[in-house]
């Protein structure tokens, strides 16, 4: 799958680096939950690889440079019913609009090639661009919750 500026190929086995790239910035990981250790990180990267939506899960590339700049996945939401978009983006391409020129084709993947009828997402109220960018794709807040404390 494809945008303007870049390319979204479905998670496999030699994405793990990668991916623990990710895991490993505190800047990506500050309103997720932390930095994870490699014990976490490889039970977390086996439990999207090989999740029954793992078609679902991308990693992203510059189409140019063909430089590694994130992930994007739609998953089962933690109702076990909903479908969540989610995503995380290396720190040095915040801010260019990678995340929402991805997020919106995901998006729009899930609505006309799956069929979903709804798409959720979640973030932290201290987490004001992922808010915002949310905002930009379409998005509207339906409520708070306070989950994991």
């Amino acid at each position: 799958m494809n945008t303007e500026r870049c390319e979204l190929r479905a998670f496999s086995e030699t994405d793990k680096q990668h991916v623990k790239m990710l895991y490993k910035s505190e800047e990506v990981r500050k309103y997720l939950g932390g930095t994870v250790g490699d014990e976490t990180f490889e039970q977390g990267f086996n439990s999207m690889f090989h999740s029954q939506n793992s078609s679902s899960y991308w990693t992203v590339f510059l189409k140019e440079s063909h430089e590694f700049i994130g992930i994007v996945f739609l998953d089962t939401y933690h109702d076990g019913v909903k479908t969540e978009v989610g995503y995380q983006f290396l720190p040095e391409f915040w801010g260019q609009g990678y995340a929402r020129e991805v997020v919106t084709r995901v998006i729009e993947y899930g609505f006309s090639e799956l069929n979903l009828d709804e798409i959720v997402a979640e973030t932290q109220t201290r987490n004001t661009s992922s808010y915002r960018l949310l905002q930009k794709v379409g998005m509207t807040c339906v409520g708070q919750l306070e989950r994991f404390g």
